[in-house]
C-alpha cells in the first residue's frame, strides 16, 4: 500500500506532538515534514521543524493543521497554490475566517472539526436528534470544561454542538448564539443558547449539552482522557480525505452519520 504523506503543522504544541508521535506508529503514513509558524532549532520526535512554506508543503499530499485561525489561513493560502488537501483542527475561528475556509474549500479539499473524536461526532448527531425530537417549550444550553492553557471559549466542541441545536431546528447557529459565560458555577437557560465555559487544570476535555422544559431536563455528554484520541481521529480524516474531490467535509462525513 502506497504511504500516505503528511506534512503537521503547529509541531511544537500539545496536539502537534501527539499526531505527529501516532503517525509514526501507523505504517501507511510517512512525515514528509513538521512546521511552525517561526523556525526551531530543537527537534520533535527526531524531526526538524520547517517554517510554513511552500517548500515545507510540496511533497506532502495531505496537511494536518492544529494551530490558531491566523496560522490556518495562511497555511490554507500555500495549499491552495500547492493544490493539497488539508485536516484542520484549529478552532476559534471568526464568521469571516469561515467563510474564508468555505471559499477555499471550492478549489482544494478540506476536512474541519472542531473535535476529531468519535464519541464527540456521536454526541453532536444525538444533539441534532434532541433538539429536532423536543418541542419549543425546551430551552438548551452547552457547559463545557478544559485545561487552564486553553485559550478560545466557548469551545471548537461547544460550537459544534451548539450547531447541533441549531440545525436540528432548522435554524442558523449565528442566530441563536445566547451568552457567553467564563468560569461561572451555574448559568441560565435562556431563548438562545447560552455558553459556560471552564478552564482548570489538566483537563483534556468535558462537554454538557442540557434540554429543559422546566418540567424535566434531558442531558448529553461525553469526557475526553486522552489527547491521543484525537489524533487518532485526525489520522483517520486524513486516511479519508485522501480520495476526495474538493469541498468542505466534518467527520461526520468519514463516520457516515447520517
Amino acid at each position: 500500500m502506497k504511504k500516505i504523506k503528511l506534512s503537521i503543522t503547529g509541531s511544537s504544541g500539545r496536539m502537534g506532538r501527539h499526531i505527529i508521535n501516532s503517525a509514526k506508529k501507523i505504517k501507511n503514513f510517512k512525515i514528509i515534514s513538521i512546521t511552525e509558524k517561526k523556525e526551531l532549532s530543537k527537534k520533535i520526535a527526531g524531526l526538524k521543524p520547517q517554517i510554513n512554506s511552500e517548500k515545507a508543503f510540496k511533497n506532502a499530499n495531505i496537511i494536518i493543521d492544529f494551530t490558531v485561525p491566523k496560522s490556518t489561513l495562511e497555511i490554507l493560502k500555500i495549499a491552495n497554490k500547492l493544490k493539497k488537501k488539508v485536516v484542520i483542527g484549529t478552532t476559534g475561528f471568526s464568521k469571516r475566517e469561515e467563510n474564508q475556509i468555505r471559499k477555499y474549500s471550492k478549489k482544494i479539499p478540506i476536512l474541519k472539526a472542531g473535535n476529531m473524536s468519535l464519541g464527540v461526532n456521536l454526541l453532536m448527531y444525538l444533539t441534532e436528534i434532541a433538539s429536532r425530537s423536543l418541542n419549543n417549550n425546551f430551552q438548551s444550553k452547552v457547559f463545557e470544561i478544559h485545561h487552564k492553557r486553553k485559550k478560545d471559549h466557548p469551545s471548537g466542541t461547544a460550537l459544534m454542538l451548539g450547531k447541533g441545536i441549531a440545525v436540528g431546528k432548522k435554524k442558523n447557529l449565528y442566530n441563536l448564539m445566547g451568552k457567553k459565560f467564563l468560569n461561572k458555577k451555574s448559568f441560565p437557560y435562556g431563548k438562545k443558547i447560552n455558553f459556560n465555559s471552564l478552564r482548570k487544570g489538566s483537563v483534556v476535555g468535558k462537554h454538557e449539552v442540557s434540554f429543559s422544559s422546566g418540567k424535566e431536563t434531558v442531558t448529553l455528554n461525553h469526557e475526553a482522557f486522552d489527547r491521543a484520541l484525537f489524533a487518532e481521529g485526525a489520522l483517520l480524516a486524513a486516511r479519508w480525505i485522501k480520495s476526495k474531490k474538493p469541498g468542505l467535509y466534518s467527520m461526520r462525513n468519514v463516520l457516515n452519520f447520517k
